[in-house]
């Protein structure tokens, strides 16, 4: 603890610099030590978001467990009616999704379309007793045959939510 005037040391200060200098080291070791913490803190949580594909796109993106369902070998097209539109939470801790049940000829399958907010600032809507053709990712879910969406086409209209290589319209650029 030092008084300063004008850029001098007072006495009193002196002497409880000269007194008592392992408290100033103290100080300044907790400081570095408090900094060094916060530090690692940030690197882990920032790792922890990159490795599970968390982070800003609520585990929807490619890297994520979810993401990492989409496969490009098992990619078909149904056409049919759509029954109805949800919201769902593939995985917990995700943020919740958009996804849709269709009437084919043969099944009745869930298809999942992306994340909410992603799906409803679209400018195609989708709706019950609607006609629809779906392209996309057949896989298992919760134990039932389900289409992770590429495209949906409606009408003329067409919603284009992945890329021939699965990589999700919502993620945006990427490194080629």
């Amino acid at each position: 603890m030092s008084i300063i005037h004008a850029g001098k040391q007072t006495a009193f200060s002196f002497l409880l610099t000269e007194a008592f200098p392992e408290e100033d080291k103290m100080k300044k070791n907790i400081g570095l030590l408090t900094a060094v913490i916060s530090l690692l803190i940030l690197i882990f949580v920032s790792e922890s978001f990159a490795q599970t594909g968390m982070g800003r796109r609520g585990g929807w993106g490619m890297g994520s467990a979810y993401g990492r369902m989409y496969n490009p070998k098992t990619v078909e097209t149904i056409s049919g009616e759509v029954v109805s539109v949800d919201r769902i939470t593939p995985v917990r801790g995700m943020y919740y999704g958009v996804h849709m049940t269709v009437k084919t000829g043969k099944e009745e399958i869930s298809v999942h379309l992306g994340p909410g907010w992603f799906i409803e600032n679209q400018d195609i809507r989708i709706r019950p007793k609607d006609k629809i053709e779906v392209k996309g990712s057949r896989i298992i879910f919760e134990g039932k045959p389900a289409l992770i969406a590429a495209e949906v086409k409606k009408g003329d209209d067409i919603l284009m939510l992945r890329d021939e290589n699965g990589f999700p319209a919502w993620s945006g650029w990427r490194r080629r």
